[in-house]
């Protein structure tokens, strides 16, 4: 028989729906039978015992809310008799005893990835165009036109593009508007053939276009430098071509501080061009295509070979959460990130405002008082820093998250740690600080996926690794971003964007270890180049600098 409620951990005093429930059913929680008061839709939590205005409201077995009406055992949770709640924290003695899983079938596991110079190990292997400025866009723009079908990296047409020529020949032909609406353009035409790529071993040439780099705060000038230097430095990243304008805030020499902050022996092939001190910007364009050319030359030398799995690092992401994610999605890719850890690899858990509630475990598990410090400093300033603005973190869950039962930050929060597993946390980084240790790392960012996914990659993650109830197609420009689904209706509805099903643990077909350990199998052959990434094979090349402070 199907289990149609849960109760996650001993102290929670609320009960989450894996079904919808009407009211007036009777539910059987331990040994005890409750009879609901009112609908609970799936995903969302009822009472397990009378709460009054002011009790504590328990789930993972940590504070996630206040009553602020009373509250009868079986009746629904709601963000009107509920309101975010979240413990206090402190730094305590350290608690990094952990129980390793079996690694016996993964120690003398593989990936055949990129090698390079400084001892990293990329799944894939690009070049860069960046600009220094906002400024300079447009000239990307230019040099991306350029390149991106000659080299064979883009179809000679858009699936789009195709839609509206057979859009235009309907019309032609003289069909009215319900006709056209009822076409199926799926079955007229077609993409013309991928033309072939002159540099195989390179996997695409990728552009970073953003709005900094001048008029901003210095703060934000720095931290674009930081992060654009996480992106040269990168190991998915064979080499760079930088278009800097010359009078903005963004200096070239503030870049190659960060550049070799990250790489002191930084040896990768690297154009930076001024526009102001070249001249036209005929000529700039022209020097820019020609080196970018001999680039790739040299990109094209390194091939694929064999490293272990400890060359991995992984970034930890969620977005468009639902009431599951904290139930299969997460704590599968939790198991998964334990795994990894305990082969010597990395991880990294980011979206600081999404970690609100759980402050205290995840400060308990820092290796040293100075890590755990570092991390209490960090979560204090940005709170701080969001309720000057008008916002703390109670302000994070979207609508989305809401309507599928994330009704407090806290409770979101709970869910969304389980990503980072069970491991000591052997690091704290502020934003963007290139991961340093192998581990679990925990990376300042916010909880707006693009902007928390381009950070993780800044620091160095060469997979992330996304869970949503909801669906998003996030993805990045260098680093393969992979969708796993909480749930089996989302997996089923949205294939084309999501890659792996964690909706197996909530029907009871998989156990979290067995669903974290597919997860992993599928880092593997996406690290190895097997099987492509559904964002990647979709082009959602999404990049978003976090300017400090604005985004929750």
């Amino acid at each position: 028989m199907r289990t149609i409620t849960l109760k996650i951990h001993p102290k929670d005093n609320i009960e989450v729906a894996l079904a919808d429930l009407k009211a007036g059913d009777t539910i059987s929680s331990g040994d005890r039978q409750i009879t609901l008061l009112g609908d609970v839709t799936a995903k969302h939590k009822f009472a397990l015992q009378d709460l009054n205005p002011g009790d504590d409201v328990l789930m993972y077995g940590v504070l996630v809310g206040k009553a602020v009406l009373p509250i009868k055992i079986g009746e629904p949770v709601t963000t009107n008799n509920i309101k975010h709640a979240s413990g206090e924290y402190e730094l305590r003695e350290r608690k990094t005893d952990w129980l390793m899983p079996d690694l016996s079938a993964w120690k003398d596991r593989t990936f055949v990835g990129y090698h390079r110079a400084d001892g990293s190990v990329g799944v894939a292997n690009y070049w860069l165009v960046i600009p220094l400025v906002f400024c300079e866009n447009r000239n990307v723009q230019v040099i991306q036109d350029a390149f991106a079908k000659e080299l064979g990296y883009q179809t000679d047409i858009s699936p789009e593009r195709d839609h509206v020529k057979q859009l235009i020949q309907l019309y032609r032909e003289g069909k009215n508007a319900d006709e056209i609406l009822d076409a199926d353009l799926n079955t007229r035409g077609g993409l013309k053939a991928r033309d072939e790529k002159i540099f195989p071993n390179v996997d695409g040439i990728k552009f970073l276009n953003h709005s900094l780099g001048c008029a901003g705060i210095k703060e934000d000038t720095r931290g674009l430098c930081g992060l654009l230097a996480g992106y040269i430095t990168h190991a998915n990243v064979a080499g760079a071509t930088v278009l800097s304008l010359g009078c903005q805030n963004a200096q070239i020499d503030m870049l190659k501080e960060e550049i070799y902050k990250r790489d002191p022996n930084f040896s990768k092939p690297l154009y930076l061009l001024e526009q102001q001190q070249i001249g036209s910007e005929t000529e700039l364009l022209n020097q820019a295509i020609k080196k970018t050319f001999t680039g790739l030359i040299e990109a094209n030398k390194n091939t694929r070979k064999p490293a272990p799995l400890s060359k991995l690092c992984v970034g930890l992401e969620c977005g468009g959460s639902d009431g599951f994610s904290g139930i299969s999605a997460n704590p599968s890719l939790g198991h998964a990130s334990d795994i990894i850890v305990g082969l010597g690899g990395s991880v990294i858990l980011s979206e600081f405002p999404e970690l609100c509630g759980v402050e205290q475990e995840l400060s308990d598990r820092c290796v040293d008082d100075e890590t755990a410090g570092r991390f209490i400093h960090l979560m204090r300033t940005y709170h701080d820093r969001a309720k000057a603005l008008g916002s703390g973190f109670d302000s994070n869950p979207s609508a989305g998250n809401v309507r599928d039962g994330l009704i407090t930050d806290a409770i979101k929060s709970a869910g969304a740690a389980k990503k980072g597993g069970t491991s000591p946390v052997a690091d704290v980084l502020d934003y963007p600080e290139k991961v340093r240790k192998p581990g679990l790392t925990l990376l300042c960012t916010p909880g707006s996926d693009v902007e928390s996914t381009t950070a993780e990659v800044g620091s160095g993650a060469t997979i992330v690794v996304f869970t949503t109830g909801l669906g998003t197609p996030t993805g990045n420009p260098i680093t393969p971003v992979v969708k796993v689904s909480t749930n089996t209706r989302l997996y089923n509805k949205m294939t084309d964007i999501i890659d792996i099903d964690a909706g197996t643990v909530i029907s009871g077909d998989e156990t979290i270890n067995q669903a974290g350990e597919r997860i992993l199998e599928h880092i593997i052959r996406i690290a190895s180049g097997e099987e492509k990434a559904k964002a990647v094979a979709g082009g959602h090349d999404d990049f978003i600098p976090w300017k400090r402070g604005i985004s929750l």
